[in-house]
């Protein structure tokens, strides 16, 4: 399999990350009140979480999302696209990609992600997908397979918040 599909998870992350990295702190700082207003279902304690963390713990969750992103591109290209890990971060970052756009819709607006989601991300899994499918390599996935990976996927975001947080406190 061609490293454009293995490695280049890792690629189409980086760009799409770099995004994030350059607005999310600032827009969450700047519409979160905003948005607690007009959700106020959403638990307080979701809000709280998301008024707390700063750019460096930002930046730091990132970093702690790369080295997970890189062990599944690595698995990947190792396995020559065969590894459920590499397959499932695959699927979970197009998700991730689709999340951003409910986000924004939600949102009303742009939210950090959807710029880069409908032009890397998206367009990405799906040619990564094409192109393990025509090699034969494509595992199927199920309704449950993709609640699996999202919420997989999710977790990994708050284990790379946490360790984010604790590094800073440490440091």
């Amino acid at each position: 399999m061609s490293p454009a599909v293995t490695l280049g998870l890792f690629a189409a992350w980086a760009l799409h990350d770099a995004e994030e990295v350059a607005f999310g702190p600032r827009w969450i700082r700047e519409n979160v009140p905003a948005l607690r207003k007009r959700f106020p279902q959403v638990p307080d304690s979701v809000w709280q979480f998301m008024e707390t963390f700063d750019d460096r713990e930002f930046r730091a969750a990132v970093g702690v999302m790369a080295v997970i992103v890189a062990a599944a591109a690595a698995s990947g290209h190792r396995t020559g696209g065969r590894s459920a890990f590499f397959q499932g971060a695959l699927n979970g970052f197009g998700l991730h990609g689709v999340m951003h756009l409910a986000q924004a819709a939600a949102a009303r607006g742009y939210t950090p992600g959807s710029a880069t989601s409908p032009v890397i991300v998206i367009p990405f899994t799906l040619w990564a997908r094409a192109r393990l499918r025509r090699a034969g390599l494509l595992r199927p996935v199920s309704v449950r397979d993709a609640v699996s990976g999202a919420a997989v996927a999710g977790a990994a975001t708050v284990v790379s918040h946490a360790v984010a947080r604790t590094l800073i406190r440490m440091s």
